[in-house]
């Protein structure tokens, strides 16, 4: 049997995924799935699709793309962040405090071409505090090559 306290975060956590799957309508077109998510990590993917290929002689993954899903990757981490800081709050405030957060900063390093027919971005958490949290970010493909890389600053206060 779960505490209250594990009640609240796992209530917490479905509502995040729930906003980032459905509510966000560019991450609906970019087709992404949450995986997993919890208090550190969030691990999202997608299929490769036509419409989301760069460069068309090498049927590539477009970088735009693969910035966009690092960044809904670690601002969804950065989101879970704080309303597990907000637990008991109600909800008003909690929704009125997420509506407020938003990247500041976000930096991708292009490793690899984004070749693959399934994609996995993957975020953990650095700082979180009381104004602005950091996230490290990782996209590997169906072969586990890594893609990209990115540090992605939100502010939550």
């Amino acid at each position: 049997m779960k505490n209250n306290s594990n009640q609240g975060i796992d209530s917490l956590i479905e509502i995040a995924i729930k906003v980032y799957e459905d509510r966000i309508p560019f991450n609906r077109l970019l087709g992404v799935q949450v995986k997993s998510l919890d208090l550190d990590q969030a691990v999202l993917g997608f299929e490769m699709r036509d419409d989301l290929v760069g460069n068309y002689v090498q049927e590539i993954l477009h970088g735009g793309v693969i910035s966009a899903v690092l960044d809904a990757a670690g601002g969804m981490l950065a989101s879970v962040g704080v309303l597990n800081r907000m637990i008991g709050s109600p909800k008003d405030e909690m929704a009125q405090r997420l509506a407020r957060i938003g990247t500041i900063d976000l930096r991708i390093d292009y490793l690899r071409p984004g070749r693959g027919k399934y994609f996995r971005a993957r975020s953990n958490m650095m700082r979180t505090g009381r104004k602005v949290a950091v996230t490290r970010m990782e996209l590997h493909n169906d072969q586990d090559l890594l893609i990209a890389v990115g540090t992605g600053t939100y502010i939550v206060g």
